[in-house]
């Protein structure tokens, strides 16, 4: 039985959303033994060596130079930048509390795809942004345990205009090369940009404990080239603002995975803050009642076009 484009996508928004939450707390795990700059050199490294794998046999498509430029700020600031700021920020925030000030990214997604990509701001995305937003906050007033570390919360800041930046710079380009060429590229540019803490990762990795060692690995298949590539394959079918509010569910499956991983029970408070965050993106993901076509005319010939109506609508 083939499935569906709409199913495809959806399978793919899932497997991103799950294994980016179980990114925040690998990090925080891995983070013991491995600095921020090591652990994301490490983790791109490896990322990029299974994307290659998977890219084998697949041929090139060669991009422009606007492609170009567009692969290479997503690399720089979504592959690069994104993974060194939250590396770090999960040295002075729990792993909760780092992914719902991350997930602010969705709101920048979103005002940049309308003002970049000209996907305009839809009623119900800005009211399911408005809503998924306000559930963050109460989960991060669920959260607070008697003040936040200023330097993550600005660590936090960098990693979501970096990852909303590189969405939008991403999504032009996956409209003409295939999306497991575009996270390669990406990853690779991102490991280059990291290489100047390679004496670092090698040093720390001689001593670190096997579990940090297969932590950086898992982060770089899962998170990072399973996760990417399906962000990608979902990101070439759906408009980038609408997209990007589903990671609105990240924050409240992270909460989840400290509870399960982590023994930390939720407060009440922060389980309503993740049922808002659900009702936002099933609100920002939905769309309106489809208005009947209009009537014909007369004589069997459509109604003569509006002439204020632009010209790709006649």
């Amino acid at each position: 039985m083939t499935r569906s484009p709409a199913a495809a996508v959806l399978a793919a928004v899932a497997v991103t959303v799950l294994a980016w939450a179980s990114a925040f707390i690998g990090i925080r795990a891995v983070g013991e033994d491995l600095s921020p700059g090591a652990l994301a050199l490490g983790r791109l490294l490896v990322g990029t060596a299974v994307l290659a794998l998977l890219s084998l046999g697949r041929g090139w498509v060669a991009p422009t130079r606007r492609e170009w430029g567009l692969l290479v700020l997503c690399g720089v600031g979504w592959f690069g930048v994104y993974n060194v700021a939250l590396n770090a920020a999960e040295q002075h925030l729990d792993a909760g509390t780092t992914a719902m000030l991350v997930n602010t990214g969705p709101i920048l997604i979103a005002v940049l795809a309308g003002l970049v990509l000209g996907e305009g701001f839809p009623g119900r995305l800005v009211a399911g942004l408005v809503v998924a937003f306000a559930g963050v906050l109460l989960i991060g007033v669920a959260g607070r345990d008697g003040g936040t570390d200023l330097l993550g919360v600005v660590l936090c800041l960098v990693a979501a205009v970096t990852y909303a930046a590189g969405v939008v710079a991403q999504k032009p380009v996956l409209r003409r090369l295939p999306p497991l060429q575009v996270t390669l590229t990406a990853c690779a540019v991102g490991a280059v940009c990291c290489l100047p803490w390679s004496g670092v990762l090698a040093a720390e990795l001689a001593v670190a404990p096997a579990s940090s060692v297969l932590g950086a690995v898992y982060l770089g298949v899962v998170p990072t080239a399973l996760a990417f590539s399906t962000w990608a394959y979902a990101l070439a079918r759906t408009p980038a603002g609408r997209l990007g509010v589903t990671t609105y569910l990240v924050p409240p499956l992270v909460v989840l995975l400290s509870w399960l991983l982590l023994d930390e029970v939720p407060p009440a408070l922060a389980v309503a803050g993740g049922a808002v965050c659900l009702a936002g993106v099933a609100l920002a993901r939905s769309r309106g009642r489809v208005r009947p076509p209009a009537a014909r005319g007369a004589a069997g010939t459509a109604p003569a076009p509006d002439p204020a109506a632009p010209a790709a609508q006649r």
